[in-house]
């Protein structure tokens, strides 16, 4: 009997940089394409699909609000696995308009148009940029529509995917420019470990205590020193209750159930801490 492929959610359509970060986990499983980040995360919170693949943060454009505060405050899922992809930006156009010198528009993600700044300030000052829901979901676009004298900036599988001429190669600003991807699913589990040494880290969403007392968060980064657990990344994002009020995400490089991570998680909850824990994770790289 031939096993049911696993169903996984990324943001697409076909040939987004989530797409081929999902691809890499999944070779091969049944992907989904879904339109929106919040689309991608409730499929799996409501079982429709087995893991959703959503993008975190980018090294040139840091994290991605919309991904961190949904996993705070409406989801209750789990970081099975995390995937490092490579981003290379390229100017599409459709094969009807290569030889154009300017156009009446260029789409792209937010976060693509701001990995491309000078080049797009410098070459096409003058041209609206329209913000779209993804890289692949631009280039579609253009390929969708000839008769317009507009680009998107995307990836060199969207050109192939999409019938799309590269006009201009590696725009992004700076070259070491990486995203990484969450793998989210409902059960707390980690996906299969992709190498020997993989590093193992788990996330924490850490909330202070609410009397707002002097020195809190140097209590919760002392929790972690004098144990040695290292910190990869920590940063705020505001609670939405009110101005001034922040949880911090944190990266911590040990498993969670380590004897002291727990100790830590203790520590924490004695301080008045709240504590969400999204898991213990290996890390892919594409």
């Amino acid at each position: 009997m031939t096993e049911k492929k696993k169903r996984i959610s990324f943001l697409g359509p076909e040939a987004s940089f989530t797409h081929l970060a999902a691809s890499k986990v999944f070779p091969e499983e049944q992907l989904m394409p879904y339109t929106t980040i919040p689309e991608c995360i409730e499929a799996v919170a409501e079982g429709t699909v087995d893991y959703a693949v959503v993008p975190l943060e980018n090294a040139l454009e840091g994290s991605v609000p919309l991904t961190v505060d949904y996993l705070f405050h409406e989801a209750e899922l789990y970081v099975t696995a995390e995937v490092l992809s490579p981003i290379q930006q390229h100017l599409l156009v459709h094969p009807e308009n290569r030889g154009a010198e300017s156009f009446e528009a260029i789409y792209s993600h937010p976060h693509a148009l701001a990995q491309c700044h000078k080049f797009l300030y410098y070459t096409y000052k003058t041209t609206p940029l329209q913000q779209y829901s993804s890289t692949a979901a631009a280039a579609k676009m253009v390929s969708e529509l000839p008769e317009r004298n507009i680009a998107a900036i995307a990836n060199d599988y969207a050109a192939e995917k999409y019938g799309l001429d590269i006009v201009q190669r590696d725009i992004h600003d700076f070259h070491f420019n990486h995203t990484r991807f969450f793998v989210l699913s409902k059960s707390n589990h980690k996906l299969t470990d992709p190498g020997h040494e993989a590093q193992i880290k788990t996330t924490l969403m850490i909330t202070p205590p609410e009397d707002d007392r002097s020195g809190v968060l140097h209590q919760v980064l002392s929790v972690f020193a004098w144990r040695q657990l290292n910190l990869s990344k920590i940063e705020s994002r505001p609670l939405k209750t009110g101005l001034g009020n922040y949880f911090f995400i944190a990266d911590v490089l040990e498993d969670e159930n380590a004897a002291m991570m727990r100790g830590a998680f203790e520590e924490l909850k004695a301080l008045g801490c709240g504590i969400k824990t999204l898991g213990s994770y290996y890390t892919y790289n594409s």
